[in-house]
């Protein structure tokens, strides 16, 4: 498996991980994947997070991770997977009211992106349950405590 990952940072801040942090979350979402692929990560505002979520979702407001995936056309030999983008406030804020270490909850927000990007979701029950013992057993490698206890 090889993955390229490009990390944009549409806003800066001291709380937000760097670029090397982004790669090493999402090569350890696609480690069980044999795909040689990219992948862009946009790090954003609340109002860009809000304007692509209304766009793309029909939600106005901001939201922590919207996942874009990417099918080219058969005759293009290149494979991207899609892209991510992922509102630094809204990341913070969900971090603290959900008493979760902030780097912990980013490296969620990135393996659950990549994971909607490789086609998983969690709109049924059964899917849920799948998608989150996925994110479990990723996040444990990485030494990250389940997301989804408490």
């Amino acid at each position: 498996m090889s993955l390229d990952v490009d990390v944009q940072f549409g806003i800066e801040g001291e709380d937000i991980p760097p670029a090397s942090a982004f790669r090493i979350w999402a090569q350890a979402a696609m480690e069980d994947d044999d795909l040689t692929s990219s992948l862009a990560i946009r790090v954003v505002d609340a109002a860009e997070s809000q304007e692509l979520n209304r766009t793309y979702r029909d939600k106005d407001k901001p939201t922590n991770v919207l996942s874009f995936p990417f099918d080219l056309p058969p005759e293009i030999e290149e494979s991207h997977l899609g892209d991510l983008a992922i509102c630094a406030e809204v990341v913070a804020k969900e971090a603290q009211e959900q008493g979760k270490p902030l780097a912990a909850h980013w490296a969620h927000m990135v393996v659950h992106g990549v994971l909607h990007l490789r086609g998983f979701d969690h709109i049924e029950d059964a899917d849920a349950d799948i998608m989150e013992e996925k994110e479990r057993v990723i996040l444990d490698g990485l030494g990250i405590s389940d997301p989804y206890a408490g």
